[in-house]
């Protein structure tokens, strides 16, 4: 069993002019793997996974640290291992947690969507609702975050498993956001449920690698940010049945030199994102902000960045197009991976190094 350090870290007070006082910066705890996602399950408790295989729960008040058990055998390979832990707001109703995690099949990774219950720091009746079609050999572009909307309906993205043609090819489920009931059974509504040439579970397809899901309840959207190439992250609102374009379009170049990807950055039939970044921020995670600790947030896109380590911050106008960004943390010197929002309207991040803090009001 992983035992974990007790640290109740430091804390920094930052002006910021973005903000209407100073804040607090404060580290809750160190020594982790990769925290990979976190989700209140109660107004002082986070439940987090590492990417290794491990999860725990976090203290927010006392800093302390318990191991969670329960967990399956998980496919630990380069970008792949357990991913995303989230719950749906009535959560304290009906006890189902959610998580995606890369399940070995034949010795490659599918990315998979399970739940499970929580009983004495233990999980029971672990359920895996969908092994997904998107095995490759290579280690990388699993996905994957977990969204919720009003309706019961549950969403999480698989990345295009360093295979592009995935991306626009509808029998795989690679390069896709899937959209499932709670109880993992198909939808009746799903855009493909119709298409013998497209696996039902498929809501929207053309992605290259998802890393952040988020529903807006507000405006009843949902919103997506997922890593291009070099160059060509993008921030996009999700619709049924769109195609977003990877890899025919982008905004991206290769690696191996100054050569765009696909055939240009527009194709009729195909969405263009509300942002796109050149050069990559290498985003983590995003939320929408709803909080009231930071009024003048509200309503904005929030996204940790690895490769660029800050917090990027995004206004929209009432429809939904991105108007200002900005980046904040970036003297913090961390990879931000997973975000969540407290109760009260705090921001909770986790970075690669195995940290998680908190950025509260003074």
């Amino acid at each position: 069993m992983k035992l974990y350090p007790f640290v109740f870290g430091f804390c920094l007070l930052i002006t910021n002019p973005l903000w209407a006082s100073s804040y607090q910066l404060k580290q809750l705890a160190s020594g982790l793997g990769v925290p990979w996602g976190m989700t209140f399950i109660s107004a002082n408790e986070i439940l987090f996974t590492e990417r290794q295989g491990r999860a725990g729960i976090l203290n927010v008040v006392t800093g302390k640290i318990k191991p969670v058990s329960g967990l399956p055998a998980v496919f630990v390979k380069g970008q792949g291992g357990l991913l995303d832990v989230a719950v749906p707001a009535d959560y304290q109703q009906q006890g189902w947690i959610y998580f995606t995690y890369s399940k070995n099949v034949n010795g490659q990774g599918a990315t998979t969507l399970a739940r499970a219950r929580l009983k004495n720091d233990k999980l029971q009746q672990w359920t895996d609702l969908l092994v997904t079609r998107s095995t490759t050999s290579k280690g990388h572009h699993f996905g994957s975050r977990i969204a919720f909307d009003d309706q019961g309906y549950v969403y999480f993205g698989v990345g295009d498993r360093g295979v592009r043609p995935n991306g626009q090819d509808l029998t795989t489920h690679a390069g896709s956001i899937l959209r499932l009931k709670r109880d993992g059974q198909v939808p009746s509504d799903n855009p493909f449920v119709k298409n013998t040439n497209a696996l039902p579970e498929i809501w929207s397809y053309g992605h290259r690698n998802p890393q952040g899901l988020f529903w807006d309840n507000i405006h009843k959207r949902l919103w997506e940010i997922e890593h291009g190439p070099r160059g060509g992250d993008e921030i996009n609102l999700i619709e049924k049945g769109k195609n977003y374009g990877w890899p025919v379009i982008s905004y991206g170049q290769e690696y191996w030199g100054p050569v765009a990807v696909g055939e240009s950055t527009h194709k009729q039939g195909m969405m263009q994102p509300v942002k796109y970044y050149v050069p990559s921020i290498a985003p983590g995670s995003l939320l929408v902000y709803s909080g009231d600790a930071f009024p003048e947030w509200k309503g904005n896109l929030l996204a940790g960045a690895l490769k660029l380590q800050h917090l990027n911050r995004i206004t929209l106008d009432e429809n939904g197009k991105a108007q200002d960004e900005d980046r904040l943390l970036e003297d913090l010197g961390e990879r931000i991976r997973a975000l969540t929002q407290s109760p009260e309207g705090w921001i909770y991040l986790s970075t690669d190094s195995g940290k998680i803090f908190v950025v509260k009001p003074d």
